[in-house]
């Protein structure tokens, strides 16, 4: 995370997707303690949840044995989230653009686009099973 940010809250949940509301739940009281309008509540809700998504299903592979964990921090001029898995990671710095014509009709490969395009910014730890999500105030 970055400097000058306070942790406030945080959870693990087993990986399973039936474990999304308890994710959401945290998101709101989060977007709370914050004071968000909600434009920027969707932007949260979603950009959060995909990562989250991606943890589970990606990261861990579902395995119900691994947890994902979600961390909430904020500072004065904003706030963000972290999310960790135990899987091996990936390579995010080579990503296909999912706008392209060859990826368009692909099902998968959106969630990393959409939440740099929801979020201020984005960050990756070097072997990609961590990622934080920034939002300014």
């Amino acid at each position: 995370m970055k400097e000058g940010f306070t942790l406030i809250d945080s959870l693990s949940i087993p990986s399973e997707l039936n474990n999304l509301p308890v994710v959401e739940s945290m998101i709101d009281k989060a977007c709370q303690t914050v004071g968000i309008d909600e434009d920027m509540y969707g932007n949260v809700l979603i950009a959060v949840t995909e990562a989250v998504n991606n943890a589970i299903i990606h990261g861990n592979s579902m395995h119900v044995s691994k947890e994902v964990k979600l961390e909430f921090y904020e500072t004065s001029d904003g706030f963000g989230f972290r999310i960790c898995d135990e899987g091996k990671g990936f390579d995010h710095q080579h990503l296909p653009d999912p706008t392209a014509p060859e990826n368009l009709e692909k099902e998968n490969g959106r969630g990393i686009f959409l939440m740099r395009n929801l979020a201020d910014e984005v960050m990756f730890n070097d072997t990609g099973n961590e990622v934080s999500v920034f939002f300014n105030r």
